[in-house]
């Protein structure tokens, strides 16, 4: 069983009858060249997904961020699917100086239960930030809408997709420098039988990459949900936590 957040286009998102986007797109061709079977399945949010996969009831998430925390349990692949930029949402009215992760402690923040960010942010966001979760990335700007956050954290591509498809994106940006833009991964549960099939399903995944299918795939995916790629340029530099 596939499966995976259901609030993450264009990487991957529930459309009211099943899961679909670019990492579900890559993850089935990939068994399908195979011969593995699967099934696609909607679960319901991330960090039911994420505790599902931990059990072993999902046997793939795809896709995700490859952290230490997520490793207790996953499995991951050695091939990146693409880059995931993370920014740092803001409302147009009350945006604020920011140059990279410092500029956030002291404020409001909040976040998607079960997103983690990679790159180092998550162990500074769990020491020095002050956060709110929410099931859903919607719920997040409607507190950013009223002010009582003053920031919300998610993925590049499905904050902007979010925005245009509301038609908020003349109220919210999305600051620079990226919060982190490391890769997103396909990871197999340790819990379940399937993750035996780890080292095929790498190799195919090479395959594929050396094709240049993964970043095609993706590509045709942000230009159907009409958003442009994120503009080049550096990420927020790591921020070694203050002693505690």
């Amino acid at each position: 069983m596939i499966s995976a957040d259901s609030d993450y286009a264009p990487l991957h998102w529930y459309d009211g009858k099943r899961l679909t986007g670019a990492s579900i797109e890559i993850a089935s061709r990939a068994l399908t060249a195979l011969e593995i079977p699967f099934e696609v399945r909607y679960v319901g949010p991330f960090h039911r997904v994420l505790k599902e996969a931990e059990s072993g009831e999902v046997a793939m998430v795809a896709s995700l961020k490859n952290t230490p925390e997520r490793q207790q349990y996953l499995a991951f692949t050695t091939v990146p699917l693409f880059s995931n930029p993370i920014a740092v949402f803001v409302a147009r009215d009350r945006s604020f100086s920011y140059s990279g992760w410092k500029d956030l402690v002291g404020k409001r923040g909040a976040i998607t239960m079960g997103n983690q960010f990679g790159g180092g942010f998550d162990e500074f966001l769990r020491d020095n930030l002050k956060v709110e979760q929410a099931q859903k990335a919607y719920m997040n700007f409607s507190k950013l809408d009223t002010g009582s956050i003053d920031y919300l954290i998610t993925g590049y591509y499905s904050g902007m997709i979010y925005l245009n498809q509301s038609r908020q994106a003349d109220r919210f940006m999305a600051l620079k420098p990226y919060v982190s833009a490391t890769d997103n991964f396909i990871a197999l549960s340790k819990a379940n039988p399937c993750v035996k099939y780890l080292p095929r399903i790498n190799v195919q995944l090479e395959s594929m990459q050396k094709r240049g299918e993964l970043q095609a795939i993706l590509e045709r995916y942000t230009s159907a949900l009409k958003i442009d790629p994120p503009a080049k340029g550096k990420t927020a530099d790591a921020v070694i936590p203050p002693a505690k």
